[in-house]
């Protein structure tokens, strides 16, 4: 029976990509991830002519997988998210005994150095930004380790001002880490804050006010998306309709003015490495090792589960992973 056959005494059967749509909600995804998952679902159906996914077994699946990597060249990571994407579809949605799962091929992501910026480098491109808020979101990438999307998402209620401890709730992984705040930033991140309360305060008095809360929060605590406390440190300039509620509120800063603002400081400033708001965080790792902290520490700042993940920075300290002397620079 296909998803569009119905009764006269039911009602129609959910189309599969709403199904899908309702078990990632259920699950808590994030929107960016709903998105993409849905995207990669409905591309492997129109790929296969618009057969149903459950006709289909680990040959069209890796046919589709293939094709991505021969006929559009995309990334290992873009393919390994097409394949989570295509296994949550199997295994949550579908619900049926796929065997053939386990031993669907993954494309091998290639282990490559990241790019680290220099001290001097980081300094001329924090004197290129002109806005200061985005300059601030930088300076808090460099000085704390935070990724971009948990800066912009970072609530009043975890950035401590007092003991300058800045609360990473649900960073990847969905783990919760506690980092620092650079005593540089800490006047500017309490302007900050007072900014964010201002247009907190405007837009209670216009009726509005109420944040989105994430999980089932907003049902369990009705007030708390109206509360200070929750709201944005660096709340959108403008209103936004939430995409899943259908309410109208004001959401945190769109983290593309962040990536604009640093690829053109990184051009302002003369630099010619391939230089992302990302490659703050592995110069903040790389920097810190170079200062001689412990790598257990760098690896808690970080928020990374295991230590090996943290050790690819020793590789591109200036000195190298183990302080090796060049023998040409020995000789008199």
């Amino acid at each position: 029976m296909s998803d569009n056959t119905f009764s006269t005494s039911s009602p129609p059967a959910p189309r599969l990509l709403e199904v899908v749509r309702a078990r990632i909600r259920l699950k808590h995804y994030s929107i960016r991830t709903e998105r993409a998952y849905l995207g990669w679902i409905k591309r492997y159906i129109i790929f296969h002519g618009k057969r149903h996914p459950r006709d289909m077994g680990k040959r069209e699946l890796e046919a589709f997988l293939s094709a991505l990597s021969v006929e559009r060249n995309v990334s290992a990571a873009t393919q390994t998210q097409a394949l989570s994407a295509l296994l949550f579809l199997y295994r949550e949605v579908l619900e049926l005994p796929f065997p053939w799962l386990d031993d669907v091929v993954r494309a091998k992501k290639p282990r490559r150095l990241p790019t680290v910026l220099t001290r001097d480098e980081v300094a001329a491109v924090r004197g290129a930004i002109g806005d200061p808020e985005i300059g601030l979101v930088i300076g808090l990438l460099y000085g704390s380790g935070m990724r971009l999307m948990e800066a912009v998402r970072l609530r009043i209620k975890d950035v401590d001002l007092a003991r300058k401890e800045i609360l990473i709730r649900d960073g990847k992984g969905g783990k919760d880490r506690v980092t620092m705040l650079p005593d540089t930033l800490l006047l500017p991140l309490t302007a900050q804050v007072e900014a964010a309360r201002s247009m907190h305060e405007f837009d209670l008095a216009q009726g509005r006010g109420a944040v989105w809360l994430p999980n089932a929060l907003a049902i369990k605590y009705p007030a708390a998306a109206v509360s200070l406390g929750w709201q944005y440190v660096f709340p959108a300039k403008d209103l936004s309709t939430d995409p899943r509620t259908g309410k109208v509120g004001r959401h945190h800063m769109d983290e593309r003015r962040i990536q604009r603002g640093m690829k053109q400081a990184v051009k302002l400033a003369g630099i010619y490495k391939p230089a992302t708001p990302h490659t703050l965080r592995h110069s903040f790792a790389t920097h810190l090792l170079e200062s001689g902290y412990d790598i257990r520490t760098v690896q808690e700042l970080l928020g990374h589960s295991d230590v090996a993940t943290t050790m690819i920075y020793t590789h591109v300290l200036n000195k190298g992973g183990r302080g090796v002397v060049s023998p040409l620079d020995r000789m008199g």
